[in-house]
């Protein structure tokens, strides 16, 4: 790989953020393509953010957002990829040519993700309601879903989900918390919510299930994981979107293809190793 002797600087952004396996990625990859670069876990909560953002000099090259800026990070930018725009998202800035960029990669990593377990194209199922449900409604409509129903513990949060589905241009059914037993039955459930929000869906799932993507990877499996995969069903974890979002991220930084078996390599085992 060609070598750059330039150090950048790049950092995963949150609140809180001593979880975040998204550095054992980041430097996989500088190593294997050769970048004197370096990027670190930095807590920043949404009042610290406008000030963090507009201080990064001309060394910096990105930054990772995770909960909760991925929407505070917006009227930050200088210009937003359609899929922010769609999802209400970014995750990942770029700082180019003096400019603030804004990018969501989670969307491609869902579809990654999912390609990857085979998953249908029939009607799917979004568990949430949140940045990454928004996500995930923008990734089944690329994906060709017939149609996408969410599932959501605060109604309050149902509009925006609606605008992102209207943007993408897919139907978007939203119905209660209370009845997300019945859609576990569709082609793609895709479970955004936070750990344990989804443990009581586990004794719930019909004789035969299809693919399931939780986004939760600390623990593994989640019961709803492991009670879908007693099934017979497909699984992906939070640790496949974390691998694919961040090829994206990358490249956008870098300019640069990060070999994903190596990434995967390294995530696994920083993962297992906790």
């Amino acid at each position: 790989m060609r070598a750059d002797p330039a150090r950048r600087h790049a950092a995963v952004l949150g609140h809180p953020v001593d979880h975040s396996l998204s550095p054992v990625l980041h430097r996989a990859a500088y190593a294997e393509l050769g970048l004197a670069w370096d990027y670190e876990r930095i807590d920043v909560t949404i009042e610290q953010l406008p000030r963090f953002v507009r201080s990064r000099d001309s060394s910096w090259a990105g930054l990772s957002l995770t909960m909760p800026l991925k929407q505070a990070v917006l009227p930050l930018l200088d210009e937003v990829d359609p899929l922010a725009a769609a999802t209400g998202a970014a995750n990942t800035v770029v700082f180019r040519d003096g400019r603030r960029l804004g990018f969501n990669t989670d969307v491609d990593g869902l579809v990654s993700a999912l390609d990857e377990q085979q998953a249908g194209h029939g009607p799917a199922v979004v568990l949430g309601a949140g940045a990454t449900a928004r996500s995930a409604v923008a990734a089944l409509a690329r994906r060709g879903s017939t149609g996408v129903t969410a599932y959501v513990r605060r109604p309050e949060a149902a509009d925006d989900l609606r605008a992102t589905a209207a943007a993408v241009g897919t139907d978007l059914a939203v119905l209660g918390w209370d009845g997300a037993a019945e859609g576990l039955d569709a082609d793609v459930v895709v479970a955004t919510v936070p750990r344990g929000a989804a443990d009581g869906l586990a004794a719930s799932l019909p004789r035969s299930v299809a693919t399931l993507l939780d986004v939760v990877y600390d623990p593994w499996p989640t019961p709803l994981a492991a009670a879908w995969a007693g099934r017979g069903g497909a699984v992906a974890s939070g640790l496949d979107l974390l691998l694919h979002q961040a090829i994206g991220q990358i490249r956008l930084m870098t300019g640069f293809d990060a070999p994903v078996a190596v990434l995967r390599a390294a995530l696994l085992a920083a993962a297992h190793s906790r």
